[in-house]
């Protein structure tokens, strides 16, 4: 089974149909012992990172996926979820993440329009079992005024997201959509259900 983390905010359905037909046993629950007990967390996030950061610390929910994270549980952090993923963020005043990835989340600077809106060309700069059967080059969905400045831990870029996806070890994220993807964004799912155990 693999965990959506329902924290009150987020495009659940979406992370849940797109799972589902990426080949998942896919739940949405913020109940403790199920998290525990799933396969993979997949951490999704929309809005502001203040208030994402303040709903996932009701039940103190945040400090269990990093317990979880640190004892190995795979992770995947999506748009917000995965900017929460990382040291802080400079949206609207300073605000700590979870320091699971190295970094730190500011605005977007290399592009004319805020929010960056649609499709773009990822470059891959790490390998990655994400990427498996993912072109480089390919297209994916964005939609965000925010992004990690950059990563040690950087998987891929985008001319305005220098860390369009990062990973350590099982913790991963990316700042395109995978469920608004296509059949790439379905396959980074599969991939990572795979890491899992799963696929």
């Amino acid at each position: 089974m693999i965990a959506i983390v329902d924290y009150g905010v987020g495009n659940l359905r979406s992370v849940e149909r797109a799972l589902l037909r990426a080949g998942a046993r896919p739940r949405l629950t913020s109940d403790k012992d199920e998290l525990a007990a799933a396969s993979g967390l997949v951490l999704p996030g929309v809005g502001a990172f203040a208030a994402c950061r303040r709903e996932l610390e009701r039940g103190n929910l945040g400090r269990w996926i990093v317990d979880l994270a640190r004892k190995g549980h795979p992770l995947l952090g999506v748009c917000v979820g995965y900017q929460l993923l990382f040291e802080e963020s400079e949206e609207h005043g300073r605000h700590e993440g979870l320091g699971l990835l190295g970094g730190r989340v500011v605005e977007v600077r290399n592009s004319d329009r805020l929010p960056v809106i649609g499709w773009c060309r990822l470059r891959q700069t790490e390998w990655s079992p994400l990427w498996d059967g993912v072109a480089d080059q390919s297209y994916f969905y964005f939609l965000h005024s925010y992004t990690p400045a950059g990563s040690r831990d950087a998987l891929a870029s985008t001319p305005h997201s220098p860390a369009a996806a990062a990973a350590r070890l099982n913790v991963m994220g990316t700042q395109f959509h995978p469920e608004k993807s296509g059949a790439d964004g379905l396959r980074v799912y599969a991939n990572f259900l795979a890491l899992c155990g799963e696929g």
